[in-house]
């Protein structure tokens, strides 16, 4: 019998934010895999630290996180090879995956290429939408909203769009494309109310308003809130 890829949700940073399995699933599989930089843990990898036991065989799937992605598809691919040895040898092996594994998760690369081959099982993750949500106390959604997940790294034009046509939203991405977004939401008359949330969960997390985020700047793990009436029905 083969192994069994898992997907493991990390959560968006708070170790404490782990679900129950993802922690049971991490107390008992032998082998871990993580996305990291080229030097240095990983994310993932760190959130989860204090659930991993001692003694396990660790995959670092390292790339440089380029904008270009440039190296990305020769790292997975190294990667898959690598955990494709421990599950053809019958040892589960579990990804971590910042966030949910299927919502713009690492973990979709690993699972197009070993899926077909290997059985699969997903532990879902809270996502940073959640999180950033959570620590606003700010609802998302409620009753009919419609709700629009945008990357700021797409286009303009794109964004506009997406927004035009929903009640609430959640951009992620933020980082260098802060003036992009802002301009958007201007034209929009979105930007009253609309709240930026910088690495929700993790070390160095910050609560700005649009005016402070654009003075001082902010980083690729952040991601703005918007409703069109500045917060959900009750």
């Amino acid at each position: 019998m083969t192994g069994t890829l898992f997907g493991i949700g990390v959560g968006p940073g708070d170790p404490e934010l782990m679900t129950l399995k993802a922690r049971r699933v991490l107390g008992t599989v032998p082998v871990l895999a993580f996305p990291a930089p080229l030097e240095g843990e990983g994310m993932a990898r760190a959130i989860a630290a204090p659930h991993v036991p001692a003694g396990k065989v660790e995959i670092a799937i390292r790339m440089a996180f380029r904008p270009e992605r440039d190296d990305a598809e020769a790292a997975y691919d190294a990667a898959a090879a690598a955990i494709a040895g421990h599950l053809e040898a019958g040892r589960d092996v579990a990804v971590l995956c910042e966030g949910d594994p299927l919502f713009f998760g690492s973990f979709i690369y690993l699972l197009a290429r070993l899926g077909p081959r290997f059985p699969v099982e997903v532990v879902p993750g809270i996502a940073s939408p959640m999180a950033a949500s959570a620590l606003l106390a700010r609802p998302l959604a409620t009753l009919d909203d419609s709700v629009a997940i945008v990357p700021a790294t797409r286009a303009e034009a794109d964004i506009e769009r997406l927004l035009a046509l929903a009640d609430s939203a959640v951009i992620l991405k933020v980082g260098r494309h802060l003036p992009k977004v802002r301009r958007v939401l201007a034209r929009l008359g979105l930007e009253h109310g609309a709240v930026v949330v910088e690495r929700a969960g993790l070390d160095g997390q910050r609560v700005l308003d649009l005016d402070a985020a654009s003075a001082g700047g902010v980083s690729y793990f952040s991601l703005i809130l918007v409703h069109r009436r500045g917060t959900a029905r009750p």
